[in-house]
C-alpha cells in the first residue's frame, strides 16, 4: 500500500488544452511543472546610484533609465517583485533590473517566449504576500504549478508553434497600434496647417477653390456658441438608466467609462459640444470635448459645459476648441484647474467666413477620425481574439 501511494505521488499530472495544432493532437498531454524546475529566478539590485550609459535598466513598471554595465545578456521573462506585480516583461539582450523586479534565466524544458505567454495568464495577485503594497517572493513564484508541452525526446516543437502563432498576433497588434499613432500624428500636422498660425488670418494649407479668397474671421467663442453648465446627477445614477451621464471620466476615456440615469437634468442635442471644465494639475481631461452624435441620449453632468453652435459649422467648432491651447494655459501645474463660464466664452477663434470651407475642413478631419476609430476597433478585436485563442491553446492555470 505504501509503495502504491509513493508511485501515485510520483506520477506527473498531464492535461490537454481545448485547442491543439493537428500535428500534436495524438501526442501526450502537457505535463505539470513547478516554475522553479523550468527556469532560475534572479533578483534585481538597487542600481539607482549608477550614472546613465547605454545599457537599459528595467523596473516593475518597465523601462526606467540606463547604466554603464550589464547584469544579464539574453532572453528573459521578468515580473515585478513589489508594486506592479501583474505586468510580465519579455527582454532580450543586455539589461539591468532593479530590486523591484525578478528576472528568469537558465531555461529547462521551456522556451523563454513560451514562459512569457504562461506568465501573462497567471493571476499574480493570487500570490500577493503583502497587505499594503503588493509583493511577491522568489520562493512563492518558484512553487507555482504550470502545464508545459514537451515531446518524448525533449522536443519543444509544440511550444514553438504556439509562440509563433501568438507572437505573430502581437506583431499585428503592434503594427496596427503604430498605424493609429501615425494617423494621429498626421491629423495633428494637418490641423496645424489647416488653421491659421498665431498672428495670421489665413491658414498655410487651403483647398484650391478658397485660395486668394476672404481672410478668416477673428472672433471669440461667445459670438458663435451658446453656453450652459451641466447639472449634478450623482444622486440619480442608475445602471439600467436610459440616459448616459456625460462626466469628465466619460469624456476623458472616450466613452469607455459610462454611468447612466433616468433623470436627464440637462439633455444634449445632436451636434452639441460637451467640454470638461475641471481637472487635476497637468491633467489630460481639461477642455477635452465630446461631440454629441444623437439627440435624447446624453445628459450633461456638473463641471461639464454644453456648447451649442450658432452661425458656424458645429463639427468645425469642435475641432477648434477641443483641448485648445487657450484653455490649457489656465492649468498652472500646481492646483486643480476650474474653467469659468466667462473664461470659456472669451476663447479667441479664427473661423473661415465661407460655410462651404467650414464644411470641407470638418469633413476632412472627420474622415481621419473615422479611420482612427476603425483602426482602434480593429486593435480591440485582435486583442479579444488573442485572449480567446490563449484561453484555448493553454490549460487553465
Amino acid at each position: 500500500m505504501k509503495n502504491k501511494d509513493m508511485k501515485k505521488e510520483n506520477e506527473i499530472k498531464t492535461v490537454v488544452p481545448t485547442l491543439r495544432f493537428s500535428e500534436f493532437q495524438d501526442t501526450e498531454g502537457w505535463k505539470e511543472y513547478k516554475l522553479k524546475s523550468l527556469c532560475k529566478i534572479g533578483n534585481g539590485k538597487d542600481y539607482k546610484h549608477l550614472d546613465s550609459g547605454n545599457i537599459p535598466l528595467y523596473g516593475s513598471g518597465g523601462y526606467m533609465t540606463s547604466v554603464d554595465d550589464f547584469l544579464y545578456d539574453g532572453e528573459s521573462v521578468c515580473i515585478g517583485r513589489k508594486g506592479t506585480i501583474d505586468k510580465p516583461i519579455f527582454l532580450t539582450g543586455k539589461f539591468w533590473t532593479v530590486d523591484t523586479l525578478f528576472y528568469t534565466h537558465s531555461f529547462h524544458n521551456c522556451l523563454p517566449q513560451f514562459l512569457y505567454l504562461i506568465f501573462q495568464q497567471i493571476n499574480w495577485y493570487k500570490y500577493n504576500e503583502a497587505g499594503g503594497v503588493p509583493s511577491l517572493s522568489k520562493t512563492t513564484i518558484g512553487e507555482i504549478n504550470v502545464f508545459v508541452p514537451v515531446g518524448k525526446k525533449g522536443e519543444l516543437n509544440e511550444q514553438q508553434k504556439i509562440v509563433d502563432c501568438i507572437f505573430s498576433l502581437d506583431e499585428l497588434i503592434e503594427a496596427t497600434t503604430q498605424k493609429v499613432k501615425a494617423l494621429e500624428k498626421h491629423k495633428k500636422g494637418l490641423m496645424q496647417r489647416l488653421f491659421p498660425a498665431e498672428g495670421k488670418n489665413v491658414p498655410d494649407l487651403r483647398f484650391p477653390e478658397f485660395q486668394g479668397t476672404q481672410v478668416w474671421v477673428d472672433t471669440i467663442l461667445e459670438t458663435v456658441a451658446d453656453y450652459e453648465n451641466g447639472k449634478a446627477h450623482e444622486n440619480e445614477i442608475d445602471e439600467e438608466g436610459d440616459f448616459i451621464v456625460v462626466n469628465s471620466k466619460f469624456i476623458s476615456t472616450d466613452g469607455e467609462v459610462v454611468k447612466r440615469t433616468n433623470t436627464p437634468y440637462c439633455l444634449a442635442d445632436k451636434e452639441d459640444i460637451l467640454m470638461v471644465l475641471s481637472d487635476v494639475p497637468n491633467g489630460r481631461a481639461i477642455a477635452k470635448c465630446f461631440f454629441v452624435d444623437q439627440s435624447g441620449k446624453y445628459t450633461v453632468n456638473q463641471r461639464i459645459c454644453r456648447l451649442r453652435s450658432k452661425n458656424v459649422n458645429s463639427k468645425l467648432l469642435f475641432y477648434l476648441i477641443n483641448r485648445n491651447p487657450y484653455f490649457l494655459s489656465f492649468d498652472d501645474g500646481v492646483k486643480q484647474t476650474n474653467l469659468k463660464k466667462s473664461e470659456v466664452l472669451e476663447c479667441p477663434l479664427m473661423i473661415p467666413s465661407s460655410p462651404i470651407e467650414q464644411q470641407k475642413i470638418a469633413n476632412l478631419l472627420s474622415s481621419i477620425d473615422d479611420l482612427i476609430i476603425a483602426t482602434e476597433r480593429k486593435i480591440k478585436l485582435l486583442e479579444k481574439h488573442k485572449k480567446g485563442l490563449m484561453q484555448q491553446l493553454f490549460p487553465k492555470i
